[in-house]
């Protein structure tokens, strides 16, 4: 079997294919990524930080021949999208329910999303998931069994003339912690709900999970790290009974018709970063795609039917060549380059990040695949600081919502490189799956679970020590 080449000879050739064709060919190879040392490439993808812009910037090892690509897949991230018919064409067809009309609104500057500061501020980077607990009849390609009415994901906009189905609700629970040296942490508990339901109430066992949207960097290079690494990597049974037992989703894969190890998403509930795009634009902007044809209304909200069907429903709203161009551009944000590695104190961090625990889940390198399409990604040492695999985080930050196997207490380890420039970006941190976490260390106080002893560890620690681990991660 040929696989693909992973020399810079390949660039011309990848330039004149669509992406649909070099993916499906990338995801179906029965290929091994078997690498002689020489073969593996240091990473050279990453940027140098460029403050609010420093998620924004393209793969730096990526050919010049690709720039206008990855403009113009920029171009429909950035861009809204307006309701059809409009003289734009090529960006209409928004709705009738969603939650934003432009990706860039939830995954602002390319970085994180936020919560709300109050009831009046914007919840566009917030999302809701709904699914009915405890369904037995969730259909294989389906995550988890919808809420009758509303669906998986509740729509808080619509179209003029039509209701969106509700709004965003939250307070805030005040939470103590203590540190074994005296001092406290104050964290937030978010607690969300729905009001202004405006299609009826919800079953009466739909679970509410909210998604704060994550940063887009290094989301190719994560693509491309083999299944066999995280294969094995992963330990269910928690056979070297280290307390750490993590295990790849399996999620339907629309162009295979199978189940596949999931990646992408918080609950790792996409297998790949197109049909993660793909899925975002029918649920998030309800614009239909090859991989997502119908709209995103529920045989019961009649009016958003009558509506949808209203418009042209023989042209798909995001063709394949757009959808290629958006997930060339998604593929190929760059990660910022480390600022201060050789730091003492940030060396000081990096032990104190492996004694405690932290790099059971946070897997500090992998290489790249050799088959990977795009060849400047492919064969690459990276440290994105993931394993990509399921870990129950314990009850506090269990949402009883289920996403395939994926359990309601069980999240994918998100990647940590970047995070000492979120701030830089978004204004604020807002880390974890709700954006609950203000900061690093509220967001390591969080865990629980499999990292619970993590935890532990962390509260033991001095404050010098604790300062250098912050030191490092947020030089990552």
């Amino acid at each position: 079997m040929q696989c693909f080449p992973k020399s810079g000879d390949a660039q011309s050739r990848i330039a004149g294919i669509s992406i649909r064709t070099l993916f499906s060919a990338f995801l179906a190879t029965a290929c091994v990524s078997t690498l002689a040392a020489d073969d593996i490439k240091t990473d050279r993808s990453r940027v140098n930080p460029k403050g609010i812009h420093s998620f924004s910037q393209a793969a730096a090892n990526m050919p010049l021949m690709r720039r206008l690509d990855f403009s113009v897949g920029n171009s429909f991230f950035r861009n809204p999208w307006v309701a059809a018919p409009a003289s734009t064409d090529a960006r209409d067809g928004l709705g009738p329910l969603f939650n934003t009309n432009a990706c860039q609104n939830c995954h602002i500057k390319d970085g994180r999303g936020h919560l709300p500061v109050n009831e009046s501020d914007n919840a566009v980077s917030l999302l809701l998931r709904l699914n009915v607990a405890g369904a037995k009849d969730v259909a294989v390609d389906a995550p988890s069994k919808a809420d009758p009415i509303y669906g998986g994901q509740l729509q808080d906009f619509a179209l003029p003339g039509l209701a969106a189905e509700g709004q965003i609700s939250i307070r805030y629970e005040d939470i103590t912690v203590a540190l074994a040296d005296g001092s406290k942490r104050q964290l937030r508990k978010p607690i969300f709900s729905i009001r202004d339901l405006a299609y009826g109430p919800l079953h009466k066992d739909t679970q509410i999970s909210a998604r704060v949207a994550p940063a887009m960097v290094g989301l190719g290079l994560l693509e491309a790290i083999p299944e066999e690494r995280l294969k094995a990597l992963a330990d269910p049974e928690d056979r070297d009974q280290n307390g750490i037992s993590g295990r790849l989703n399996q999620v339907w894969d629309i162009k295979k018709k199978s189940l596949q190890p999931g990646r992408f998403g918080w609950k790792a509930g996409q297998p790949s970063l197109e049909q993660q795009n793909a899925g975002a634009f029918n649920g998030d902007m309800g614009i239909r795609s090859s991989l997502f044809p119908t709209e995103n209304c529920s045989t019961q909200q009649t009016a958003c039917l009558k509506l949808a069907k209203a418009g042209d429903l023989s042209k798909l709203e995001v063709s394949d060549k757009i959808l290629d161009q958006v997930t060339f551009y998604t593929s190929n944000l760059a990660v910022p380059k480390r600022r201060n590695p050789k730091n003492q104190d940030v060396l000081a961090g990096e032990k104190i990040f492996e004694r405690i625990g932290c790099s059971g889940c946070h897997t500090a390198e992998h290489i790249t695949s050799k088959n990977y399409p795009f060849s400047w990604l492919a064969a690459t040492k990276i440290a994105p600081y993931t394993d990509l695999l399921l870990h129950d985080m314990g009850p506090e930050l269990a949402d009883g919502s289920r996403e395939f196997v994926a359990s309601g207490s069980e999240w994918r380890t998100p990647p940590l490189w970047g995070l000492g420039m979120i701030k830089d970006v978004n204004g604020v941190e807002a880390l974890l799956h709700d954006g609950r976490a203000r900061n690093a260390e509220e967001a390591i106080l969080w865990h629980g679970g499999e990292a619970a002893q993590a935890n532990a560890h962390y509260k033991q620690l001095s404050q010098k020590e604790r300062e250098q681990l912050l030191a490092f991660l947020y030089d990552l």
